[in-house]
């Protein structure tokens, strides 16, 4: 059971228990402050009987203790109602249903390893920690002194009597009574307290975390679908971005969303990008706030070990006390080669949604920045593509969002030899090019985005003629380091779709490859095709579906005006949020659905994951046709049974009602029209 708010999240069984031998605790800002947390009953452990979810930070554990003596069966239930945010409080209730009171030993087992996160998702915990443990009164203090920073936590349960390793208080309870005890673990970061978020002080729905949610679910707009699949998604995908937004203290007033529950919850580029992109038209204040946070830890000088360059965008962000775990040994890693003109891509993208100018003139200088890197730092050898290859063995050997070691090679299974340039990042830049166009035509500058129309209709060209492999009719995935086309079949190719860099009179090739049974299993495409000799269904780059990477290659076969491919694809999504309750993981399975008639999860997914959760919304926009030059959207790519449609409170635009069966709304486009592409902004 994962409970998640901002950075902070608890994972534990379902009886509520933490134990250390499992990946379980408490973690507050990347580190593990509760390594045990166990509850006994007169010595014993209660019976769990069932988990009742709340918000994403609250959940309630119900169990039953052994049975009273003299009794054949248990009287006494037990209630754990667990609070967390930058620490944890637990609600102890204790339920009588005997004919006598019920004299109770109650005894938590608790402890702390401050392991790194890293540490404890891999488990390679290291062992032993010399921990520092004071009990006075009814307070427990654990503390851990590291050389670059001290963490620490307070437990205290009122009445109860500390010892070095547990808190114990004796209780009677009323027959047919209850009797409550309130335990609170209270983070301590630096030597300094970081407070009970749910204080025992004021109602639960006052705390900072309840008011940020209600803000949150206000903010969003008003959507109602017939379909009860996408509707379920649309409701469960609302609620987890929700919890999956983190902030920076300093920066109080900018929301970003993290990678995913439990293992990512921190700021990644491409993630926390590609998540506002996908948003942007129901909650452009989190696309302003990702950017504002990028902008501001944007690159500025060269090292070599966090492979920081002055405009590079960062790849991930890590707060634990031991930065020497994280990749690139620092707390801020910049081994991405996407993240960077994905922000231009999505700064062009608010643009045209309609947020005002004077709100996104003062990232242009980031804007800047960032499309120098691109032409400098990140076309290695001036050939005008832009490649990776990671400066040490600190930093991650594949730098696209396939980043697994193994996450790029040839059809014959042979490793690709780097620097690399992957064929999505070339879409990437290319729209990054239109997008500064767009940009400056707003303010005026005519010739200069006349000048980066040239450079992006230059680098199509280019990437046409480098990358199109005549004999099968598709994009290789990459260009290695010999300029020699990786021929592997994969999904990259669809985000080329996407953002518009794919030439029209090979289009049809390229999406039907994408919907043959090669690639789509039903559910969705596969990052590597059948035919592949790495492809391994059940690999977690090599022929499973990531729902996020889908759904752009939907975007992307609508965008170029194959309707009813398009559809396929987004039924199958759909199909597949609803056979996992609504909450479309980080990744599946790639078994074909007729082999497979369900999506077959895979075993280590976040989820809820924040590109994932986002899918449901780009299925929405998709179907709806919903764009910035066609605000009243229309059904051309929506599956019949999604039936009637309606957005209220959009952000941009009026409100949109649509049918799936072919009525439109008020400002919808002629039937068979192409959508505008990421890429595309003749029509913005």
């Amino acid at each position: 059971m994962t409970l998640v708010e901002g950075s902070s999240f608890c994972v534990s069984g379902t009886s509520g228990d933490i134990h250390p031998e499992y990946a379980h605790g408490l973690f507050v800002r990347d580190t593990r402050l509760l390594s045990r947390w166990e509850l006994t009953i007169d010595g014993t452990v209660p019976e769990p009987l069932a988990v009742t979810p709340g918000e994403p930070y609250e959940a309630t554990f119900v169990g039953r203790a052994a049975p009273r003596p003299g009794q054949s069966e248990p009287t006494l239930v037990v209630e754990r109602k667990r609070y967390v945010a930058q620490g944890m409080r637990e609600d102890i209730t204790l339920r009588n249903f005997g004919p006598e009171a019920a004299g109770v030993d109650l005894r938590l087992e608790v402890d702390a390893d401050f392991a790194d996160l890293f540490e404890v998702k891999e488990n390679r915990v290291r062992h032993p920690r010399r921990v520092g443990r004071r009990a006075a009164g009814s307070e427990l203090s654990l503390w851990m002194d590291r050389a670059q920073d001290s963490r620490g936590v307070r437990v205290t349960a009122g009445g109860a009597t500390a010892g070095e390793q547990s808190l114990r208080t004796s209780l009677v309870v009323p027959a047919g009574g209850s009797t409550t005890v309130t335990v609170e673990a209270v983070a301590v970061v630096g030597g300094e307290d970081l407070g009970m978020a749910f204080s025992v002080e004021q109602p639960v729905d006052q705390a900072e975390p309840a008011r940020r949610m209600r803000g949150w679910r206000e903010s969003v707009p008003a959507i109602r679908v017939d379909d009860p699949a996408l509707a379920e998604a649309l409701e469960r995908s609302e609620e987890d971005l929700g919890a999956l937004r983190i902030v920076d203290p300093r920066h109080p007033e900018d929301d970003v969303v993290a990678a995913g529950a439990p293992w990512f919850m921190a700021l990644f580029g491409r993630d926390s990008l590609l998540t506002s992109w996908m948003t942007l038209p129901f909650s452009p204040e989190l696309a302003l706030g990702t950017m504002r946070t990028l902008a501001r830890m944007q690159g500025t000088e060269v090292d070599v070990m966090t492979e920081e360059q002055p405009g590079k965008i960062l790849h991930e962000v890590r707060l634990g006390a031991d930065t020497s775990m994280a990749l690139g040994g620092d707390s801020v890693y910049y081994g991405s080669v996407d993240a960077t003109p994905l922000f231009v891509v999505l700064a062009g993208q608010a643009a045209r949604w309609g947020v005002p100018l004077e709100r996104i003139e003062p990232l242009l200088p980031a804007v800047d920045a960032a499309l120098s890197w691109i032409e400098t730092y990140g076309d290695r050898d001036g050939d005008g593509f832009v490649e990776y290859e990671r400066s040490t063995d600190r930093g991650l050997a594949n730098q696209g969002w396939k980043d697994s070691h193994d996450g790029i090679s040839f059809r014959d299974g042979t490793t690709v030899r780097t620097p690399i340039a992957l064929a999505e990042v070339q879409g990437y830049c290319y729209a990054a090019y239109l997008a500064k166009a767009d940009l400056d035509e707003r303010m005026g500058r005519h010739v200069d985005a006349e000048r980066w129309r040239r450079r992006a209709a230059e680098l199509k060209r280019r990437f046409h003629a480098a990358f199109w492999m005549p004999g099968a009719g598709y994009y290789a995935l990459a260009l290695d380091g010999e300029k020699r086309q990786v021929d592997a079949i994969t999904s990259n190719v669809g985000h080329c779709l996407w953002t518009g860099i794919a030439e029209e009179e090979v289009a049809d090739q390229v999406v039907e490859r994408l919907v043959s049974p090669e690639m789509f299993t039903g559910f969705g495409i596969r990052t590597l095709g059948v035919g592949n000799a790495r492809y391994n269904p059940v690999s977690y780059h090599n022929g499973s579906v990531w729902p996020h990477d889908t759904v752009l290659c939907a975007a992307g076969v609508a965008a170029y005006g194959f309707a009813g491919q398009a559809r396929r694809i987004i039924d199958g999504l759909i199909d597949a949020a609803r056979a996992f309750d609504g909450r479309l993981p980080e990744l599946f399975c790639g078994f074909d659905r007729a082999d497979k008639p369900v999506p077959v999860p895979y075993p280590t997914s976040c989820s809820p994951q924040a590109w994932a959760a986002a899918v449901p919304f780009e299925i929405l926009r998709i179907a709806t046709g919903l764009t910035p030059a066609r605000p009243g959207g229309d059904a051309q790519a929506a599956p019949e049974r999604l039936g009637e449609v309606s957005i209220e409170n959009l952000p941009f635009e009026e409100d949109v009602r649509v049918r799936a069966n072919g009525g439109r709304g008020s400002a919808s486009a002629e039937p068979g029209e192409p959508a505008p592409r990421a890429g595309n902004y003749d029509a913005g």
